[in-house]
């Protein structure tokens, strides 16, 4: 039995780095995360204002029910300069909603609030990655 050790006809291909496609991007998914946590939590809490007992219209119920879903959804999905800072506000957003309804539906909140806080530290230590998840050592001259 004799093994060939000519190289192969065609070319090998190495696969593509884990961050060529930056929605796919580990911060982008826990992102959303936090965006289907916050899109059920925001759910809950509207039925929870709309029920046949009701839960108090304070600013913490009403901001629950407006705000979570959309603000996490503008960190999930818009390009790298925005979404930290919408990440920032989102995990604002999030925690003012989660103290101020903690007696009603706050809570509901807190895996939302912990998906954003992993993918924005995640986003926050991948800024300086180049398309391809290594680090670009790339120094503007004077």
């Amino acid at each position: 039995m004799t093994t060939s050790t000519t190289p192969a006809d065609h070319p090998v291909r190495s696969a593509p780095g884990p961050f060529v496609n930056p929605l796919h991007a580990p911060a982008r998914k826990w992102m959303r995360a936090a965006f289907f946590f916050a899109g059920a939590a925001q759910l809950i809490t509207i039925s929870a204002l709309t029920s046949a007992d009701p839960a108090p219209n304070t600013w913490a119920m009403l901001l629950l029910a407006a705000a979570p879903a959309f603000v996490v959804a503008a960190a999930a999905f818009t390009a790298a300069p925005v979404n930290l800072a919408a990440a920032v506000v989102a995990a604002a957003v999030l925690l003012a909603g989660l103290v101020g309804a903690a007696a009603y539906t706050g809570w509901f909140f807190a895996p939302a609030l912990a998906a954003l806080a992993v993918g924005a530290v995640k986003l926050w230590r991948d800024r300086d990655l180049g398309p391809t998840g290594a680090q670009s050592d790339a120094v503007p001259s004077d």
